[in-house]
């Protein structure tokens, strides 16, 4: 046999893509992971039965492994594992079935709110649904720029927001941070009212359909003008 002939040597395997890295993880903890439906460099995701979702991306130059939980169409945990094997815990644990309080036992980075786990008990209303979820994408952001006193400001009006009845049973819709209501739960949503913008100064500027028609100093100001512009017998959401 030539020396052109003789077999290769293996290479040593290596983690090429997050997916992979998890994989080998969960092989030295003993632990089974889905089939991850997509395999990025920083990004992983896994499908399962019963509408379960894992998805996990790689921001360790933001803060660390950043894991999202879904069941039923909604996000209801997430959280910042230190490490892969944090990450394979909450995982595994989840897509095997475990509830929200049985994965954080598993994985005590992991956090959630009540209204989560009222969802996980029986299906929330969609519109109710919406707004907790606008809402914990503020409080539970990864990114720094959603710590800042911008993100307050956003929460802030958020919160003011649903504490109407009159705006909490319309569809919240947000783009590039401002902040409208829909009667309709589907796309394509229907605008109803004023929109309100959260500015970087602290204050919020209240639009009807991109005009500007005032500059509040509170949040709850603003939302009474909103309150204000609907038109009689808006609502609820459909």
């Amino acid at each position: 046999m030539t020396s052109s002939s003789l077999p290769l040597p293996t290479p040593p395997e290596t983690a090429t893509s997050l997916a992979d890295a998890l994989r080998r993880a969960a092989a030295r903890l003993g632990l089974d992971l889905p089939a991850p439906e997509e395999n990025g460099e920083r990004r992983a995701e896994y499908g399962a039965t019963g509408d379960r979702r894992v998805i996990v991306r790689d921001l360790r130059d933001v803060r660390g492994y950043w894991v999202h939980c879904r069941l039923r169409d909604a996000w209801l945990a997430s959280g910042a594992a230190p490490d892969l094997d944090a990450v394979v815990r909450c995982a595994a644990a989840w897509s095997s079935g475990a509830g929200l309080e049985a994965t954080r036992a598993a994985a005590p980075f992991i956090g959630f709110g009540e209204w989560a786990l009222a969802h996980e008990r029986e299906p929330l209303d969609p519109v109710e649904l919406a707004w907790w979820h606008l809402i914990d994408s503020v409080r539970r952001s990864p990114f720094a720029w959603d710590r800042g006193p911008h993100a307050l400001g956003r929460l802030a009006l958020l919160e003011a927001a649903r504490a109407r009845p009159e705006l909490r049973r319309l569809r919240p819709v947000t783009s590039h941070y401002i902040l409208w209501f829909s009667s309709s739960t589907e796309l394509p949503y229907v605008r109803v009212g004023y929109s309100i913008e959260p500015l970087r100064d602290g204050r919020y500027l209240v639009r009807d359909r991109g005009e500007a028609v005032a500059h509040t100093g509170t949040p709850e100001e603003a939302v009474a003008l909103a309150v204000a512009s609907l038109p009689q017998g808006t609502g609820p959401a459909r």
